[in-house]
């Protein structure tokens, strides 16, 4: 008896805390989740995406050399962009990491050198962390990167959307982009069907943006649901 009440009071420990919480998640899957969109024009979607980055300056971004940021008060990068070069900083590691060749990167623990497969472990987290943190900084300029492709999607609101897909390059190709922009082309937001969140077409918001030194406009906070993505101490130089 003394065993079947505490199999009885475990599972009711587990399903008072589980329940509430996939409550909340179907009813913001059913409320939120969406196909992913087919996009057509190809040819007139370019001509988008060129708006898109007009109405951001590109060329400032392009001239701008040398970018540095905090991604939710966790991870600390100084990128070197021209070099294709990054800093990254987080807990008590450091990596120097080298975008063209990240095995030939260097890492430190409390400063100093360590090798071998914990190296090998803290620089493809390291990878990781830059390909995701960067991506939420400077998204709106990779939309021509290499593995691209765009094409147009008709709004809710009739207007047109810029649908971005990344079949290469970064952490996890395939994922895909809508973004919803301004009547200057800025965007203000996007929606996301990517293999990291399980929920279909989440909007983020792109409208908490600094202008750096160099001119580059880049965003400060992302908006997700009832969740900050919070991007501080930008800086970014020719």
């Amino acid at each position: 008896m003394k065993i079947k009440k505490i199999l009885k009071i475990s599972a009711g420990v587990i399903i008072f805390l589980t329940l509430p919480s996939l409550l909340f998640f179907g009813f913001i899957y059913f409320k939120y989740n969406e196909e992913l969109p087919v996009g057509s024009q190809p040819e007139q979607a370019d001509i988008l995406a060129h708006k898109m980055l007009d109405a951001l300056d590109h060329e400032a971004f392009d001239n701008t050399n040398y970018i540095e940021w905090v991604f939710k008060k966790r991870r600390y990068y100084k990128w070197k962009k021209n070099q294709n070069h990054c800093t990254v900083y987080w807990k008590d590691y450091k990596v120097e990491l080298d975008l063209n060749d990240p095995n030939s990167s260097i890492v430190y623990i409390h400063n100093f050198s360590v090798d071998g497969d914990l190296a090998k472990e803290l620089i493809e987290k390291a990878v990781t962390y830059f390909n995701n943190d960067s991506f939420w900084l400077v998204a709106p300029y990779k939309v021509f990167d290499k593995g691209t492709q765009r094409s147009l999607v008709t709004l809710d609101n009739g207007e047109l959307g810029l649908l971005v897909t990344y079949s290469s390059g970064g952490t996890t190709p395939g994922d895909s982009y809508l973004w919803h922009l301004d009547t200057s082309g800025k965007p203000n937001k996007f929606q996301m069907w990517v293999s990291m969140l399980p929920i279909d077409g989440l909007a983020a918001s792109w409208t908490d943006w600094t202008t750096t030194e160099s001119g580059a406009q880049l965003p400060t906070l992302h908006t997700l649901l009832f969740l900050g993505i919070e991007i501080t101490d930008i800086k970014g130089r020719e």
